[in-house]
C-alpha cells in the first residue's frame, strides 16, 4: 500500500469513527434537551392547574431522563478525546477558536445543569414545589445553552467568520461576536433545537401509545400521547420553514452540498428549470444519476421561485470539492420524508381529537408506535447531510479533513473504534435493559419517592 492509500485510509477509519460516536451521542444529548423540556412543562402545569396527574408523569419521565442523562455523560466522554487522538491537527490549527466554545458548553453542562439535577431528582419534597420547579427550569435552560455553544462551533466550521489566519497557519479570533453568531449559526441552532423537540415527542407519543394499547382507559398515558401530539402538530410545520429557510441559506454559502442534495450534474438548458428528483442512483465515477424519477421544474420553485431559474451545478466544482453525493442525496430524502409523515401525524392526531376518536383509534396507536424513532432518525438524516455534504473540508472552504487528521495508522484508528464499540454497546446494552424495565409500567397515581406538599393540591380529575 502506498503512502498515499495509507493515509487514505486511516482518513476514512477515523471518519468512521467520529460517526459512530456522534450518533450515539447526538440522539442523547437531543432526548436531555427534549425531555428536560417536556418535564419543565409538566411541573408548570401541575404547579399552574395542582392536578396530581401531572406529577405522576413527571416522575416518570423524570427516571427516563435521569438515565439518558447518565448513558450521554458516558458516550460524551469518549467523543471528546478523539479531538486529541484522530483530530489533533484540527485541535492545533484551530483550537484558539474551538477551544473556548467548547469550553463554555462545558460550564453550562456541568455548573448550571449538572448543580441542578441533584435537586431535580432528589429535592421535591425538601426544598418545596417552587424550588424545584426553578431547578427543572434551571436544568432544561442548562440543556439549550449547551446546545448553543456546541452549534455555534459546528456552525463556525460551516460557515468561518471573524477569524485571522496567523503565519503559521493557525486560526486566530479576531471578533468574537462574528465567530460565535456567525452566517450560519440561527439557522442550524433553530432547526437543531427543533429536531430534538419533535425527536422527543415522537418518542413520548409512541410510549404513551402502546401503553394505551394495554389499557385504553390509563388517563395518564392519555396524558402523554395527547401533549406530545400537540408538540409534533406545531413543531413539525415550523420545522419546514426553517428547513427551508436553512437550505436557501446554504445555497448561498455552501451551493456544492445543494447541489449535492439535488443531484444536480449539469445544469439544465435554458428554460428547462431544475426538477425535483424523487430517486435516483448518483453515479460518481461517471458523474451523472441512473435511474432517476424527476418532476420538471418542480426544484426551481423552491429553489429559485420560479419555473425555470437554475442552481450551480456538481460539473462547475473541481472534482475534488464534491462531498459524497449519494449520502448526502439520500439522507436528505430519508429525513424529508420522515417530516411528512411526523406533520401527518401531527394533523391526523388532530382530526381525531376533533371527532373524540384519538384514543380510541387503535390504528392510530400502532402508527404513533411505529413513528417512534421517526424524529431521531430524522435528525440523524438532517445531521448526515451537514456533515456529509461539508467534505471535503472540516472548516468550510480553508482546511480539508484530509489536513486534520492526526499522524494515526489505520490499524490504530480501527483498533481504538472496536474498543469504543464494546464500551457503547455494553453501555448502551445496560441502558436499554433499565429503560425498558422502566417503560414496562405505565405510569400511576402513587410513583415511589417523596411526597410533594401543595396546600392547594386538587387531585387528578
Amino acid at each position: 500500500m502506498s503512502v498515499m492509500e495509507a493515509a487514505d485510509s486511516a482518513l476514512m477509519a477515523a471518519r468512521a469513527q467520529f460517526a459512530i460516536t456522534i450518533s450515539f451521542h447526538i440522539v442523547l444529548a437531543a432526548l436531555t434537551i427534549g425531555l428536560a423540556n417536556f418535564l419543565l412543562v409538566l411541573e408548570a402545569l401541575w404547579l399552574w392547574r395542582r392536578r396530581r396527574i401531572y406529577l405522576d408523569v413527571y416522575r416518570y419521565w423524570l427516571k427516563v431522563f435521569a438515565l439518558n442523562i447518565a448513558v450521554g455523560t458516558a458516550t460524551g466522554l469518549i467523543m471528546e478525546y478523539q479531538f486529541g487522538l484522530n483530530w489533533s491537527r484540527l485541535s492545533t490549527q484551530a483550537g484558539d477558536i474551538l477551544g473556548p466554545l467548547m469550553f463554555y458548553e462545558v460550564l453550562a453542562a456541568f455548573f448550571l445543569e449538572a448543580g441542578f439535577l441533584g435537586i431535580m431528582l432528589f429535592g421535591l419534597k425538601k426544598v418545596g414545589p417552587r424550588l424545584h420547579f426553578f431547578a427543572t427550569g434551571a436544568v432544561a435552560a442548562g440543556s439549550l445553552i449547551s446546545a448553543f455553544w456546541i452549534l455555534s462551533a459546528n456552525s463556525w466550521m460551516q460557515t468561518p467568520a471573524g477569524y485571522a489566519i496567523a503565519a503559521d497557519g493557525r486560526f486566530i479570533a479576531e471578533d468574537w461576536w462574528a465567530i460565535i453568531f456567525n452566517p450560519s449559526f440561527p439557522y442550524r441552532l433553530v432547526h437543531m433545537t427543533f429536531a430534538a423537540l419533535l425527536g422527543t415527542a415522537t418518542v413520548v407519543a409512541g410510549v404513551g401509545a402502546w401503553q394505551l394499547l394495554r389499557d385504553s382507559g390509563n388517563p395518564r398515558a392519555r396524558l402523554q400521547l395527547s401533549m406530545a401530539l400537540w408538540a409534533i402538530l406545531v413543531l413539525a410545520p415550523l420545522q419546514f420553514v426553517v428547513g427551508h429557510l436553512h437550505g436557501e441559506h446554504t445555497l448561498k454559502v455552501q451551493p456544492a452540498k445543494i447541489a449535492a442534495i439535488e443531484a444536480s450534474w449539469s445544469r439544465p438548458s435554458e428554460g428547462e428549470g431544475e426538477p425535483l428528483r424523487l430517486f435516483a442512483l448518483p453515479n460518481m465515477g461517471e458523474r451523472r444519476n441512473d435511474w432517476e424519477v424527476a418532476i420538471p421544474h418542480v426544484g426551481s420553485l423552491y429553489l429559485r421561485y420560479n419555473l425555470t431559474g437554475t442552481i450551480a451545478a456538481l460539473d462547475e466544482f473541481a472534482p475534488e470539492d464534491i462531498p459524497p453525493v449519494p449520502v448526502v442525496f439520500f439522507a436528505f430524502r430519508a429525513m424529508v420524508g420522515l417530516g411528512v409523515l411526523m406533520l401527518g401525524q401531527g394533523l391526523v392526531g388532530a382530526v381525531l381529537r376533533w371527532r373524540g376518536r384519538l384514543f380510541a383509534r387503535r390504528w392510530m396507536l400502532r402508527s404513533c408506535v411505529l413513528m417512534s424513532p421517526a424524529g431521531l432518525v430524522a435528525m440523524l438524516s438532517g445531521w448526515t447531510v451537514t456533515e456529509v455534504g461539508r467534505q471535503p473540508f472540516t472548516i468550510y472552504g480553508l482546511m480539508r479533513t484530509a489536513d486534520s487528521l492526526a499522524a494515526v495508522s489505520r490499524g490504530q484508528v480501527v483498533g481504538s473504534t472496536w474498543v469504543i464499540l464494546v464500551f457503547y454497546l455494553v453501555i448502551f446494552g445496560v441502558g436499554l435493559w433499565v429503560l425498558l424495565r422502566v417503560l414496562r409500567e405505565p405510569p400511576h397515581e402513587e410513583q415511589p419517592g417523596p411526597q410533594p406538599t401543595l396546600a392547594d393540591e386538587t387531585g387528578d380529575a
